[in-house]
C-alpha cells in the first residue's frame, strides 16, 4: 500500500464521519483510524447481510414457484444477483483483511501527517472547493452527490489546488479510490468531473495572466 493512498483513505473515511456543517478542526489520527476501521467493518457488515437475505429470497422463490417456467425464469435471475451480491461481499471482506497493514502503515508520521492534511483543507476550504465542483458539473449541484463521491472530489481539488499535487496524480488517485468505495459508475463520473475541473483551472490562470 502507498503512504499517500492510505493518507487519501484515511482523510475519505474520517470526513464521512463528520457533519457536512463546515469546521476548520482536523481530526486527530485516532479519530481517523477509528473512522476509517468502522467505515469498513460496517459496509462489509451490511454488504454481507444483504447477500444472505437475497439469497435466501432466491432459494425460497425456487423452491416454491419451479413448476412454473417464468417464475424459475424470474428466480435464477434473483439467484444471479444474490451471487453478484455475495462476490462483492468476499471482494469487501479481502478490503477488510488489508486492515492491519492499513493501521500499520496509517501509524507512520508522514501519513498521519498528510492525512490530517486533507482534512483540515476540505473543512477550511468546502466552500471554495464546492463552488469549483459545481461550475464542473452540468445541470447538477455537489449536494445531490451520494456523500462518498463529494468527498473523492473535494479531496482531489484540495490537492490540486492547495497542495501543489500534479492534476494526473489527483485525478488517478480519485479514480483508484472511487473504484474501491464508490458505485460501479462512480469512478468514471469522478473522472470527467475532475477534468472538467482541472480545464477551468487552466483557462483561469491563463486569464489571470498579463497580457
Amino acid at each position: 500500500m502507498q503512504a499517500r493512498r492510505i493518507s487519501r483513505e484515511l482523510a475519505l473515511l474520517g470526513l464521512s464521519q463528520l457533519s457536512e456543517k463546515p469546521s476548520k478542526k482536523a481530526l486527530d489520527l485516532d479519530a481517523l483510524v477509528l473512522a476509517a476501521v468502522r467505515t469498513l467493518t460496517t459496509e462489509a457488515q451490511e454488504t454481507l447481510e444483504a447477500a444472505a437475505a437475497e439469497l435466501r429470497q432466491s432459494d425460497t422463490h425456487l423452491m416454491e414457484r419451479e413448476t412454473r417456467t417464468t417464475d424459475v425464469e424470474t428466480a435464477r435471475q434473483m439467484l444471479a444477483s444474490a451471487i453478484a451480491k455475495t462476490e462483492a461481499a468476499i471482494n469487501r471482506l479481502g478490503s477488510a483483511l488489508e486492515i492491519p497493514e492499513f493501521l500499520q502503515i496509517a501509524n507512520r508520521k508522514e501519513v498521519r501527517h498528510y492525512a490530517q492534511e486533507l482534512v483540515s483543507n476540505a473543512l477550511t476550504y468546502r466552500i471554495e472547493v464546492d463552488e469549483q465542483l459545481n461550475q464542473a458539473m452540468v445541470a447538477w449541484q455537489v449536494k445531490r452527490l451520494a456523500r462518498i463521491d463529494r468527498d473523492i472530489l473535494r479531496i482531489a481539488v484540495v490537492e490540486i489546488e492547495y497542495l501543489g499535487v500534479p492534476n494526473r496524480v489527483a485525478i488517478n488517485e480519485a479514480i483508484e479510490i472511487a473504484k474501491r468505495y464508490s458505485g460501479d459508475e462512480g469512478f468514471r463520473f469522478i473522472n470527467g468531473v475532475l477534468r472538467r475541473v482541472t480545464d477551468q483551472i487552466k483557462q483561469n490562470r491563463r486569464s489571470a495572466q498579463p497580457l
